[in-house]
């Protein structure tokens, strides 16, 4: 979560599948400058780190002497992925899930035409985009994918996974997936569309026009859906907690006329401090603890003041997955530690550190995320690594997602005394396919 907006092989794991997938795109040599440059972020981001981690000890790590190593490794890369890949490879010692390096822009950027995610301890793919060479190829929702470039897909790992296939951009994917109805395997070659995105130079005019349209374009894409069933119902579901006091306001006014609220927030990887603490104010009458905050030099009560008689006082459930992650989950475990409402799905991510971004802005743009405080929820322990477990686990098959079908919400609407079929849940929310909002600084 942001304020504004493991084992040791878990630690290394970034490294190794970049190098794993590096031999297949045949990416050109780096050059002395992109070498350098690469140097000089490195250094930047260990400063960074260095002074504003909430650990001034970084969990006992050497810094000084990781920071070499992780410098004499980019001497040694063949190309500029695998450089960068070196930079934020370097943070994952910490085994923290809200530090890590946003790359520049000028890294390659690529489409895969298809998402996957863990649906309990399977990999499923979930939705696959119209006109992508993986819908040519005939991959399906609800395929479950059992290997990707040689390497299966676990939940501990799925994150730097995607993480790596970002800083390795790959021309195709081969693909294992079983047919969830037939159990057949297959074996697909999916073409991937890649580009060389432009530099984007430090010209400040040019960095705050940019700046202003992705949030204009975020607020709009991002911005919740709401359905109503008469009086007993009305479902939310937003992909971020990223709308403003007046919005959160607006839907709580809404929900207010209704039975029961359902808040969808699978999917949802979280979002601002503020708009966390704006939803739960409008769910209780009283103030409300949502966690200690433990920085670098304090500890101090984080907390979202009630809205007293113009809370939603009706039954609420709320609806999580494996994508649900910071502010999602500390929402989730406040209603469940108050017992405000049921909690529903899937287990949740467990990242649910505090972060700052530092932006940085010289012959390119970059930042560090940098987790300033460790969170302990009102019952003393963190869920960072751990995750929100639902009081109801409720989780789609790999035939209910080739079939458009949403069991989940179904059965949520059925505890809030609505009937509607997992084939009319699964037509309320249809996925869209958003911008990648990674270099949002």
């Amino acid at each position: 979560m942001t304020r504004g907006c493991a084992a040791f092989p878990l630690r290394t794991l970034l490294i190794a599948l970049v190098v794993l997938f590096s031999f297949p795109t045949a990416w050109a040599q780096i050059s002395r400058l992109d070498r350098e440059r690469a140097e000089a972020m490195l250094e930047t981001v260990a400063s960074d780190v260095r002074h504003n981690y909430y650990d001034p000890k970084l969990h006992g790590v050497d810094w000084d002497a990781h920071i070499r190593q992780a410098k004499e490794a980019i001497s040694k890369a063949a190309t500029v992925e695998e450089a960068t890949a070196r930079i934020a490879g370097a943070l994952e010692i910490l085994n923290d899930s809200h530090t890590y390096f946003l790359r520049p822009r000028y890294a390659t950027a690529v489409e895969y035409g298809w998402n996957f995610e863990m649906i309990g301890y399977r990999c499923f793919v979930t939705v696959v985009k119209p006109g992508s060479d993986a819908e040519a190829k005939g991959l399906h929702p609800g395929d479950e994918v059992t290997m990707i470039n040689g390497y299966m897909p676990t939940r501990e790992d799925i994150h730097k996974l995607k993480q790596a296939l970002g800083f390795a951009p790959q021309k195709a994917l081969q693909v294992g997936v079983v047919d969830p109805a037939t159990k057949r395997f297959r074996s697909l070659t999916i073409e991937s569309k890649i580009e060389r995105a432009r530099q984007v130079r430090s010209d400040r005019e040019e960095y705050n026009r940019r700046a202003r349209l992705t949030w204009e374009e975020m607020q709009n894409e991002l911005k919740p859906r709401a359905e109503e069933f008469g009086p007993e119902l009305m479902i939310v579901k937003f992909q971020a907690f990223a709308q403003s006091g007046e919005v959160v306001e607006g839907l709580i006014d809404r929900a207010c006329q209704h039975k029961a609220l359902i808040i969808d927030l699978r999917g949802n990887g979280g979002g601002a401090e503020e708009t966390l603490k704006n939803w739960i104010a409008g769910l209780f009458e009283g103030e409300t603890k949502i966690a200690d905050r433990i920085e670098r030099t304090k500890t101090e009560t984080m907390s979202a003041k009630g809205s007293k008689h113009h809370a939603f006082k009706g039954k609420l459930i709320v609806l999580i997955d494996s994508g649900s992650a910071s502010a999602s989950e500390l929402f989730a475990r406040v209603i469940q530690i108050e017992k405000r409402g049921t909690i529903m799905g899937d287990q949740s991510s467990g990242a649910t550190m505090e972060a700052e971004i530092y932006p940085h802005r010289s012959e390119v743009i970059f930042a560090t995320m940098v987790t300033h405080a460790d969170l302990r929820m009102k019952d003393g322990n963190s869920i960072e690594h751990v995750g929100v477990s639902p009081d109801e686990p409720a989780l789609p098959t790999g035939l209910d997602l080739a079939n458009k079908r949403d069991p989940v919400l179904s059965k949520a609407a059925a505890m809030a005394g609505v009937t509607v079929s997992p084939e009319d849940a699964g037509k309320l929310f249809p996925h869209h396919w958003a911008k990648d909002w990674t270099y949002l600084y």
